[in-house]
């Protein structure tokens, strides 16, 4: 589950790299925040630029060369954060009782709300 301009579900336990390629294409947004697990050259770092989107994406300790990021920008990424972990104290959200994508999304939107206007 990935949340930019709306909610896109992926199959099983995917790579959250499968379903950002669809919220990217769809997304208003001049900048887009990222944690460490989106820093993939030709999926994100390459297209967003080319769309004219800001990239705030930490480098991987892995990579020989850090690219350079905004990092009161990068700490925003927390609040997001804690909007999933309210989101994932839905019992039914966390453990996906329904058994069908459409209901399950539903589910996510009603649980969504409720932690907006809490």
């Amino acid at each position: 589950m990935h949340w930019a301009t709306g909610f896109h579900l992926t199959p099983r336990q995917a790579n959250g790299l499968e379903g950002a390629e669809v919220l990217l294409a769809q997304t208003a947004a001049e900048t887009v925040i990222a944690d460490k697990g989106y820093d993939a050259q030709a999926r994100v770092l390459e297209l967003l630029p080319a769309q004219g989107k800001g990239v705030v994406i930490a480098s991987r300790s892995s990579k020989k060369a850090a690219r350079g990021y905004a990092p009161h920008l990068y700490q925003a990424r927390h609040l997001i954060e804690n909007f999933f972990a309210k989101l994932k104290q839905c019992r039914a959200i966390a453990t996906r009782y329904d058994k069908t994508a459409r209901n399950f999304l539903g589910a996510i939107h009603l649980a969504a709300t409720g932690v907006w206007l809490a």
